[in-house]
């Protein structure tokens, strides 16, 4: 009983802190939710790689019911592009889908090293990068956002992330769209990417042994629903703390974000 109280007390703190990072960065906070879900699964006994899978695929699970509730909160401030979202939501589903089925059979370890590099690159690239003003013209091609959605999907799926810690930096300094409006719709495009992740995860978890018990497929349906209670509720508070500090300060608070979490994923040995 001692364990398990323990284990329900972390993943309340974890996802209060990946509800309110949702809303404030548009991020999915898979990077958190995923090295506290193994570090748990590996203390009970379960396989390493298998801890992972679950890991990768309860994150996503988690990832859909937050994204919604940040989604409402910056829809209503008309910080969500919905065209440019439109373009990228198929590319995406079909990204989260195929990046998910790799994750369930690629090496971990590899892919963790490969993340925090593509991360870490990121980070001074948005950090040397000057943030484009509100009224600056978003771009209309659809082929500017087609083969984006299937990239921002890929990394979901791949990651088990929400794929907004690569999308804003992408959004801001490379489609040149505005801070605010870059995490609003990172975040609504989350649901899509994650949403078919999902499903691949569960199909592919299915009739895998040593699962954690209440696990449908490689999600873990117990650790879930704690996380969602937690994170749901702090995802609205994150939206408004987004759109009352100035974008100068989110950008530097992500780049450091994506800068301790490219460092731990490349160095960490688990």
């Amino acid at each position: 009983m001692d364990i398990l109280l323990f284990s329900a007390l972390i993943l309340v703190i974890t996802g209060s802190v990946i509800g309110f990072a949702s809303g404030f960065f548009g991020v999915g906070g898979g990077f958190l939710m995923i090295p506290v879900q193994y570090w748990l699964l590996t203390s009970l006994g379960i396989d390493p790689t298998l801890s992972l899978r679950v890991a990768f695929g309860t994150s996503l699970a988690v990832i859909l019911p937050t994204a919604l509730s940040s989604t409402w909160g910056h829809h209503c401030r008309h910080c969500v592009l919905l065209r440019p979202l439109a373009l990228m939501a198929i590319p995406g589903i079909i990204g989260g889908f195929v990046g998910a089925a790799i994750s369930t059979h690629a090496p971990g370890r590899l892919m963790a090293c490969l993340f925090g590099v593509l991360l870490f690159l990121a980070a001074v690239r948005m950090f040397f990068s000057h943030a484009p003003p509100g009224n600056e013209h978003i771009p209309e091609s659809p082929w500017v956002y087609l083969p984006w959605g299937f990239a921002f999907g890929f990394v979901s799926g791949l990651f088990g992330i929400g794929g907004g810690i690569v999308m804003v930096p992408v959004m801001t300094t490379i489609l040149r769209i505005p801070l605010r409006k870059a995490i609003g719709t990172s975040t609504a495009f989350m649901v899509c990417s994650s949403a078919s992740g999902i499903i691949s995860y569960i199909i592919n978890g299915l009739d895998v042994a040593g699962r954690p018990p209440y696990s449908f497929g490689y999600v873990d349906v117990a650790y879930w629903c704690v996380l969602v209670a937690a994170s749901v509720p702090l995802a609205r508070l994150g939206v408004r703390a987004a759109h009352t500090t100035p974008p100068e300060k989110i950008k530097l608070l992500f780049v450091v974000l994506m800068i301790g979490i490219g460092l731990h994923m490349i160095f960490s040995n688990g």
